[in-house]
């Protein structure tokens, strides 16, 4: 894994806070949002910009966050059973050697 890059440095010469970089790449990762609907939301909050903006910081900015984000993640180990199974009683089956 490579080293991650400072705040600095990740936000270096962009024309929006990256408050408003991280939000719109966020919003557009974790909900159904259209590139349009998040325009039309920053648009709500006073913000100008282009559909196709948001589209180059998700490229942009994707990977960096993944990084960012796994470290936090536990691994859970290789294998995972399930123990039970759930289900109401009219969806069960008789028993078979009834």
């Amino acid at each position: 894994m490579s080293k991650l890059k400072s705040m600095e440095y990740l936000f270096a010469g962009r024309h929006f806070e990256p408050d408003v970089i991280i939000l719109c790449v966020r919003w557009y990762l974790r909900y159904k949002l259209s590139l349009r609907d998040l325009v039309e939301m920053m648009v709500e909050r006073g913000l100008t910009l282009a559909h196709t903006t948001i589209l180059r910081w998700v490229k942009r900015y994707t990977p960096e966050f993944v990084k960012r984000g796994n470290r936090f993640g536990t691994p859970t180990g290789r294998s995972w059973r399930v123990d039970e199974t759930y289900g109401t009683p009219s969806q069960r089956s008789p028993p078979a050697w009834g």
